[in-house]
């Protein structure tokens, strides 16, 4: 088994737990801005200071306390990404409450299952649409308290009477061991299973992500970040987490409909995205170009963006690439830096491969963007790339106090103190994970390059066999093919078939601003799919494709919260059309 490790750089001690650094900071630094809120009427960002931010952590703490909540209680929180989710998931912990984030979107049976196994005691909703949800789920929940309707406030006004001394010695009774969260994993198939996450894992992964490998993106003067992605989400979770340890200011954006007007009032030097959201902005851009009649002009620059790019990963770029670079800077490369408010220098990318075209496209526009991998298993990240040492088309090294393995199937193995501490009332799935010497067993396929780079390659469980038995990995053909301008998902099928075929979705946006014949249309997808068939062999090339009707979205149930596939969703509610693909 090859493996490639990176010792610890930050130790965290066992005692402490994820609320240390709020309460410590509002002691040391009261008056430092530790969040922005934005105003609902004016839009302005609020400031919100670290004396501010522990006050509203401890009074609605204090309420939980009041409301009979024991040290261990599962509490399930269900809102969108909001200023109101970071307190009441700090409270939850100063509590010595366990923390479960339910996604906004999930269903009432979602909703039913995992109060039911989670044993929630007690759920704190965004909306009435929430509360309505969580009510039909679990009608015997005793205690709900709804964000809109002043839940929060209510909490902090019924822990009134709750002293500073006994929440501090309810907050400081919980340490490392200690469960702090149960993270549903949102699951392409089955119902979700409950990840049990401590507060080492969570600050042992935050402490040595954010003070090691990623130090300059966050403990420099003038840093702040904007987060849209779901705070249910363990990404996210995580990058709020790193945020608050190291003093950059957080935003949030509840709606992904205004994260381009709230980027460019919050100005942020950081950002989190999915991939989805990096071929939106440049899909976006180039469709503007194209619209003003300078679609020429924008295809020209993003090259030079590219080879610019490569240039700099291999001894840099020569006068002429240069004096290139430096032109289209100002005509189209500042501008696109504008859009994001001015100051984005810097975004990590994960949940899926972000693919080394649209990497390259952005570290060469002067927004570098830095992938990364891990599971909810990893408590987020267990690999990342990092200022410098960027190798765009691999997802970095480990961050410092992990290992990484890659067993002789190609499965990639995980092993350090950020592995959680086994899925909730499974011991069963438990143990077929974590194996008698401690690996992880991902179900991730990858490699690793001489220098300790993890290059993801599929997924072990989507590994398609043809009918003439050959395996075929369908993510890389995935993500090229879902990079082009008009596309929105793709999903490759060809398991026990003659032949590998794919489904495509257009992406409304982008067709709103074409007009296309229909053999016009077929010939751009047709297009993509070559291209993506360049990466590999004959008989893994794509053969067929259909275009589908309609979109298929997270409200249509065939996409995760953190926009993957449904792989089994999709081939049941498409069985005909991919019937139709193979002629039965």
């Amino acid at each position: 088994m090859r493996e490639y490790s990176v010792p610890v750089l930050v130790d965290v001690p066992l005692s402490a737990n994820c609320t240390d650094t709020v309460f410590q900071r509002a002691v040391d630094e009261p008056g430092a801005v530790s969040i922005r809120r934005q105003d609902g009427q004016t839009g302005q960002w609020i400031a919100v200071t670290a004396s501010e931010f522990r006050d509203a952590v401890a009074g609605v703490a204090k309420g939980l306390i009041a409301a009979g909540l024991e040290p261990g209680d599962r509490i399930a929180l269900m809102s969108r990404t909001r200023y109101e989710w970071t307190v009441a998931d700090y409270a939850i912990w100063a509590a010595g409450g366990v923390g479960v984030p339910i996604y906004e979107t999930s269903s009432a049976e979602q909703v039913k299952w995992i109060i039911s196994d989670s044993g929630a005691k007690a759920a704190i909703v965004e909306t009435s649409a929430h509360e309505e949800t969580v009510r039909e789920a679990a009608p015997d929940l005793p205690l709900l308290w709804n964000i809109d309707n002043g839940g929060l406030g209510t909490l902090t006004e019924s822990g009134a009477d709750v002293t500073d001394e006994t929440l501090e010695e309810r907050r400081t009774g919980r340490g490392g061991r200690d469960l702090a969260t149960i993270i549903y994993t949102s699951g392409t198939t089955g119902m979700p299973k409950g990840c049990r996450i401590t507060h080492d894992n969570l600050l042992f992964t935050a402490r040595n992500v954010a003070l090691g490998p990623l130090e300059s993106m966050f403990t420099v003067d003038g840093r702040a970040a904007l987060l849209f992605l779901p705070l249910a989400h363990s990404f996210a979770r995580m990058v709020q987490i790193v945020l608050l340890e190291t003093g950059t200011v957080l935003a949030h954006t509840p709606n992904m409909k205004n994260v381009a007007p709230d980027l460019q009032s919050f100005q942020p030097t950081f950002l989190l995205g999915v991939p989805r959201v990096f071929e939106k902005v440049y899909n976006g851009a180039e469709q503007k170009a194209t619209a003003d009649g300078k679609g020429k002009i924008f295809h020209t620059a993003a090259n030079v963006a590219i080879e610019y790019s490569k240039a700099e990963s291999t001894g840099g770029a020569g006068l002429g690439l240069r004096l290139k670079h430096a032109a289209f800077d100002k005509l189209v490369y500042a501008k696109l830096r504008a859009a994001t408010g001015g100051k984005l220098t810097a975004a990590v990318s994960g949940g899926s491969a972000l693919g080394e075209r649209l990497g390259n496209f952005f570290r060469g526009v002067g927004i570098e963007v830095f992938e990364g991998w891990g599971l909810t298993e990893t408590s987020a990240p267990s690999t990342v790339n990092i200022p410098g040492a960027n190798k765009v088309g691999t997802v970095g090294k480990p961050f410092p106090g992990v290992s990484i393995g890659i067993a002789d199937d190609g499965e990639i193995l995980v092993k350090g103190r950020h592995i959680f501490d086994g899925y909730w009332n499974n011991e069963k799935a438990t143990a077929e994970v974590i194996d008698s010497d401690g690996w992880f067993h991902t179900g991730d396929v990858g490699e690793l390059d001489k220098d300790g780079y993890l290059k993801i390659t599929g997924r072990k469980k989507e590994i398609l066999v043809t009918a003439a038995g050959k395996n075929v990995a369908p993510a890389p053909l995935e993500d090229s093919i879902r990079a082009h301008r008009l596309i929105s998902q793709v999903m490759v099928v060809g398991d026990d078939k003659p032949f590998i075929g794919a489904l495509v979705t257009l992406d409304p946006e982008a067709m709103a601003q074409v007009t296309l014949t229909d053999e016009e249309l077929h010939a751009e997808v047709q297009g993509a799919i070559d291209n993506a068939n360049r990466m590999v062999s004959k008989a893994e090339q794509i053969k067929k494709f259909v275009i589908l009707e309609s979109d298929i979205t997270e409200e249509t149930g065939h996409l995760t919260p953190s926009l993957k596939v449904k792989r089994g969703v999709v081939m049941r509610d498409f069985a005909k059309q991919i019937d139709e693909l193979y002629g039965s």
